[in-house]
């Protein structure tokens, strides 16, 4: 019975989100309605528009057939994504003509061997008291994020997330915003959080934002991206001038899942670098991602950058606090490159490996 009724629930906020975001998208209409047959029947003319949306090209006609088959399969996993997590919406995203495989090689970078093995030995945040913590906070709209970037083909997620954590750091010490070089750190940083080879950071890769800082600590700190501009290849040598540093970093701790923590340290130390498990962001449009059922291994590593005390959700469900993270898509993947994800039971892994830098003033 309790099966039956989670169903339904399931189904009636199905069809209230299909009715609440972005309805005159038909590729969006499409996904998100179960209940329709065109799904399947008029999957070839959602390809083309698809292919047309994304500036999407093929080698050859057996690649597009080829492509064409993983697409009809993610409008399904779409599909199946919305019943699961229906305070968001899924459909059709720029990654939609590639295999969950391609896509986690492609774009996802978070060192998956000792992702949270070695956090204990790490420097810890102190307690900090919460109070008085605001309802709501985000760091964009105080000039400590800098615009959404794009890592393209190359899983340095991870490279991302530690930039994203030092600009704003830098922010709060010297009250300017620079664009940091990610770059950098796929050419540069080797480091190794253990004598596995495979467990050091290995560009596009993949790597760990906690021995990205260890690393920063050493080389003595990160160009501007306007010096060492982005590629999004491993070029296979350091091109790092210590002369051109634009950011240091001072110190940097890891912060207890506890969810009222990291929050104090966001506030308090600016965006946060964090690991997630990203199975639903493949296929997410917008709205507050809480699905029933998420993973707890890390595998992407993202920006913290502020929360919510209640997001969208739809009739038959309590709204939902949210954390607010910054991703490396750009701007035409989710709500304008940012993912919305709920608070309150540490979903797909987004409390278990947070941390956080300070930088030299």
């Amino acid at each position: 019975m309790d099966r039956i009724l989670l169903l339904l629930i399931l189904l009636s906020s199905l069809a209230f989100v299909s009715s609440s975001f972005v309805t005159d998208d038909p590729l969006i209409r499409q996904i998100v309605d179960s209940e329709k047959d065109e799904l399947s029947l008029n999957a070839e003319a959602h390809f083309a528009s698809f292919v047309r949306r994304f500036g999407k090209t093929y080698a050859d006609e057996e690649e597009r057939v080829r492509r064409f088959k993983v697409f009809k399969a993610n409008l399904r996993r779409a599909a199946r994504h919305q019943l699961l997590d229906p305070t968001a919406v899924h459909g059709v995203t720029k990654f939609s003509d590639l295999t969950p495989a391609e896509f986690r090689r492609t774009y996802l970078g978070l060192r998956r061997r000792g992702a949270t093995k070695g956090l204990s030995s790490l420097p810890e945040a102190p307690t900090l008291p919460t109070s008085d913590l605001p309802t709501d906070f985000d760091w964009r709209e105080k000039g400590a994020v800098t615009e959404v970037k794009n890592q393209g083909s190359c899983g340095s997620c991870w490279s991302f997330s530690t930039a994203g954590a030092l600009e704003g750091a830098n922010f709060l010490a010297t009250g300017n915003l620079v664009s940091l070089s990610e770059q950098q750190l796929v050419d540069c940083d080797h480091e190794c959080d253990s004598d596995d080879p495979r467990a050091c950071d290995q560009g596009c890769n993949g790597g760990l934002m906690t021995t990205a800082f260890q690393y920063l600590l050493k080389a003595g700190g990160l160009e501007s991206e306007d010096d060492y501009p982005y590629t999004g290849k491993d070029r296979g040598s350091c091109k790092f001038d210590k002369s051109k540093i634009a950011a240091s970093v001072l110190n940097f701790s890891v912060i207890s899942t506890d969810e009222d923590q990291i929050a104090a340290n966001l506030v308090k130390h600016g965006p946060l670098a964090i690991g997630i498990n990203a199975i639903f962001m493949q296929t997410y449009i917008g709205g507050v991602s809480c699905p029933y059922v998420c993973g707890k291994h890390l595998d992407h590593g993202v920006l913290l950058v502020g929360y919510g005390s209640a997001g969208y959700s739809p009739i038959r469900f309590k709204d939902k606090p949210f954390w607010i993270v910054k991703n490396s898509w750009g701007e035409n993947w989710g709500e304008n490159g940012y993912y919305k994800i709920c608070r309150g039971r540490n979903v797909c892994g987004v409390d278990s490996m947070v941390s956080t830098v300070s930088a030299i003033s």
